[in-house]
């Protein structure tokens, strides 16, 4: 199977794909998974998937960027999402998210993923600024952010959680 699905980005181990409406049974894997979605004020119901992936959708349309779909090249089994979000489009300042199944934590894909999305958003997209953040409690998140470069700013109102996030940014190089 490996190979069947179009890659426009690659890592060592990872293919970025763009998400489609038959994407329905993937991101209701990764978004219906309460694990997953713990931090990002889930659980999330089929409804609130499908309405994440139309967002996704509409978002590469409108953008050019998405959280964008990750699959292992060896086998292109599913394992989450990484991607951009455009934050501040005046300033070019994109915001980096990632969100993976429980059975690819802990392998560095995350870190991996983060560093090619990094790059396309300064090499290829003209990104002046990143933005990223993470709940209070998920250290793993941080750990990520802290190993791709980014600093922390500020506590910032997160409305899906309730809670304040800490926040990170990194420059144009």
């Amino acid at each position: 199977m490996s190979g069947s699905r179009p890659y426009f980005l690659k890592t060592e181990r990872l293919g970025f794909g763009r998400w489609s409406q038959d994407d329905l049974p993937l991101a209701l894997a990764l978004w219906g998974d309460p694990e997953v979605t713990r931090y990002i004020g889930g659980p999330f119901s089929e409804r609130r998937v499908r309405e994440r992936l139309a967002r996704e959708i509409a978002s590469m349309n409108e953008a050019g960027v998405q959280y964008w779909p990750l699959f292992l090249r060896s086998s292109d089994e599913f394992v989450g999402c990484t991607g951009l979000h455009p934050r501040k489009s005046e300033l070019r300042c994109y915001q980096l998210g990632f969100h993976f199944r429980p059975a690819f934590w802990k392998q560095g894909l995350a870190e991996e993923a983060g560093r090619a999305a990094v790059a396309y958003a300064f090499e290829s997209l003209g990104a002046e600024e990143l933005f990223a953040g993470h709940h209070p409690e998920n250290a793993a998140s941080r750990r990520v952010l802290e190993k791709l470069g980014f600093h922390f700013t500020h506590e910032e109102f997160y409305s899906p959680t309730g809670l304040l996030h800490s926040s990170y940014s990194l420059r144009r190089p």
